[in-house]
């Protein structure tokens, strides 16, 4: 296949020059692939080069999907070949880690369901507004025998407490938006009708700001409240040993054998899905 010519999973849109959109657009289920975190390396590499931007918000053109599961049909080596990134951690760490970094205000629009990459997208912003009806967020890896490879074991304990973080995680269940905002997975869920607007009107104010004002605020709460980059190298670490285990594989098979990773109710109710892995149901 001539890869040129194939159709982009991610689209950038400069609303003004202060403020940009990224749109995550790889149909039927927004999943993450290789060619994914390249297209996204690349915008990342762009806004951090941009003097004028000082707003990016992510959202999504896919009906039901904020931003997916991994690409479990690619091939894994296409990930793990990728040349570290500049803060020297692997590919997806590395633009999660630059995301927090950069002196651009970055804002989830979710709206759908944000599966392990795209929790941990969400959780890597700096702030993150969900609908109320049609959203579902999970760290769903614990259930198939993995573990998560973009750093929610180090962002979440900061930012909702250890007991609620290992709640999320072990249960690797979905969190609609009510309970997300309740838990502080998500700084405020709305009513659908009215979260373009609200993201919108928010993101075009602070675009009105002083840049060295909305930076320099950005850089002092990140260094009293990230974590450091080890505790995102050992999760990713920790990812990559998951994924070849015995345990984990047969897990993943029987819940492609329920539909997975295929339009329908196993990636509609994934964390119910999940759940009965352990059953033999």
């Amino acid at each position: 296949m001539n890869t040129a010519k194939e159709k982009a999973q991610i689209r950038l849109t400069r609303s003004s020059t202060a403020y940009w959109r990224v749109t995550f657009d790889n149909p039927p289920l927004n999943v993450m692939g290789p060619r994914f975190v390249r297209e996204l390396r690349e915008i990342v590499t762009a806004v951090e080069a941009d003097q004028q931007v000082k707003v990016l918000v992510f959202d999504s053109a896919v009906e039901g999907f904020f931003l997916n599961h991994s690409d479990f049909n690619a091939d894994m080596r296409d990930l793990t070949s990728m040349p570290q990134g500049p803060t020297g951690l692997e590919a997806w760490p590395d633009i999660l880690v630059r995301l927090t970094r950069m002196p651009v205000v970055s804002i989830a629009l979710i709206r759908g369901r944000a599966t392990g990459n795209g929790s941990e997208i969400a959780l890597a912003c700096d702030m993150s507004f969900a609908s109320r009806e049609k959203t579902r967020l999970s760290q769903w890896e614990v259930g198939v025998g993995l573990v998560a490879g973009g750093g929610p074991m180090a962002r979440l304990p900061r930012q909702m407490g250890r007991q609620r973080a290992l709640e999320v995680l072990l249960s690797s269940n979905d969190v609609g938006g009510d309970l997300a905002e309740a838990y502080g997975y998500v700084n405020r869920s709305l009513p659908d009708a009215e979260l373009d607007e609200f993201v919108d009107a928010l993101a075009t104010r602070i675009a009105s700001f002083d840049k060295w004002a909305i930076a320099n605020t950005k850089r002092l709460v990140s260094a009293a409240s990230l974590p450091p980059d080890v505790e995102i190298a050992a999760g990713w670490d920790a990812c990559m040993a998951s994924i070849a285990r015995p345990a984990a594989q047969r897990k993943i098979k029987a819940l492609f054998e329920k539909g997975f990773h295929r339009p329908g109710d196993a990636e509609d109710r994934l964390g119910f899905y999940v759940g009965q892995l352990g059953h033999g149901g």
